[in-house]
């Protein structure tokens, strides 16, 4: 797959959007005239991509409250807002919590995660496209001891379900046709943080046997699916322009060599992520995403600081094996990052203009 350009993902959420949604869940809005607006931000997310001269696009995530939110609505026997609060912090060590779902009972299928999402973004571009779905070291998240024992009588066991549901759905988007699927992995980000690192030492888990046991979940999910580009995106956090956590890639570095995906997602936009060196690990058939591109400040960056960037990777990948996108979705969560619509379509401007410089594409 020769595509130098992508989103990772989500992208802002209309305001008409937001307040359709709200009414919606409210009962203030039928589900026929929700679809009506929420078809309109789709076409609306396509055409920014289109316009901008993306190679590869979503459908914005628009369809989501989160970009967990596939996973959450779709498989009844979570708590939506139950679980642990995770902190997210910015530069300035402002704060934001985010409650998470807890799964209270044992999952059941209610309908398919992405298949709208795909067959309607499949209809309505001619251009590649791809689908977002969570990982299942991401899901481990919404196993809570005591929450969750009464459905599960262990993280593992409710893991195994999460496993099984993830492939099922990967086999359903297959056989609408879908041929790249990226699975979002950003719980690797607290497995090379070194103070969250050592808190799961001190909690009585190894973290090296963790990132060995997402390995495996991850492999288990996208394996025996010829034809099919499985993509991993791994970020720091991101929810209305904070993070939460740090550090470069090198303690998960053998994600690059032990799981089976073709390319691979990385945050790269700021001091926070670390440099190339981990790079090196890559295997010699997969490609890597650069994520230059920041989602969480408005400031547009310099192409020629783009382009040094992506010089010095190719010190280690060879180019024709480098891809740009930005670092992360614009929206992650509905709120959507600290910047405009305007700055977002500046920066995916911005990351086609490069890629056509780099590499006359």
């Amino acid at each position: 797959m020769a595509y130098h350009s992508e989103v990772v993902g989500s992208l802002l959420r209309p305001t008409y959007l937001v307040e359709a949604r709200r009414q919606y869940e409210a009962g203030q809005l039928s589900a026929a005239d929700f679809k009506v607006i929420e078809d309109r931000a789709v076409d609306e997310a396509i055409a920014l991509q289109e316009n901008a001269g993306i190679d590869v696009i979503t459908d914005g995530e628009l369809r989501r409250y989160a970009f967990y939110g596939h996973l959450i609505d779709a498989l009844d026997g979570f708590d939506k807002f139950g679980g642990w609060a995770i902190p997210f912090v910015d530069e300035s060590g402002a704060q934001l919590v985010l409650k998470r779902p807890v799964v209270v009972e044992k999952l059941r299928w209610k309908r398919s995660m992405c298949s709208e999402e795909w067959v309607y973004l499949r209809s309505k571009s001619h251009r590649p496209g791809k689908v977002t779905i969570l990982s299942a070291q991401q899901a481990a998240a919404y196993y809570d001891p005591q929450k969750s024992v009464g459905a599960y009588p262990s993280r593992d066991a409710y893991l195994a379900d999460i496993v099984d549901m993830s492939r099922r759905e990967v086999e359903e988007l297959i056989r609408l046709g879908c041929t790249y699927i990226q699975i979002d992995a950003p719980q690797y980000a607290a497995l090379l943080d070194p103070q969250m690192r050592e808190g799961y030492r001190q909690r009585g888990s190894d973290p090296d046997k963790l990132i060995d046991t997402c390995i495996e979940m991850d492999n288990a999910i996208i394996d025996g699916h010829p034809g099919v580009t499985f993509a991993i995106h791994i970020c720091r956090g991101n929810n209305q322009s904070k993070f939460y956590a740090r550090g470069d890639y090198e303690p998960i570095a053998r994600i690059f060599s032990q799981t089976h995906f073709q390319r691979f997602l990385l945050e790269y936009d700021d001091e926070r992520s670390g440099g190339f060196s981990p790079l090196r690990y890559v295997p010699d058939d997969r490609v890597v995403v650069l994520g230059l591109v920041t989602t969480k400040k408005p400031q547009l960056e310099s192409a020629e600081e783009l382009r040094q960037r992506i010089a010095e990777a190719a010190s280690i990948i060879p180019l024709e094996r480098l891809a740009l996108s930005p670092q992360c979705g614009f929206a992650s969560t509905m709120e959507g990052n600290h910047l405009s619509f305007e700055d977002q379509q500046h920066k995916l401007e911005l990351v086609s203009s490069v890629v056509r410089a780099v590499w006359g594409a």
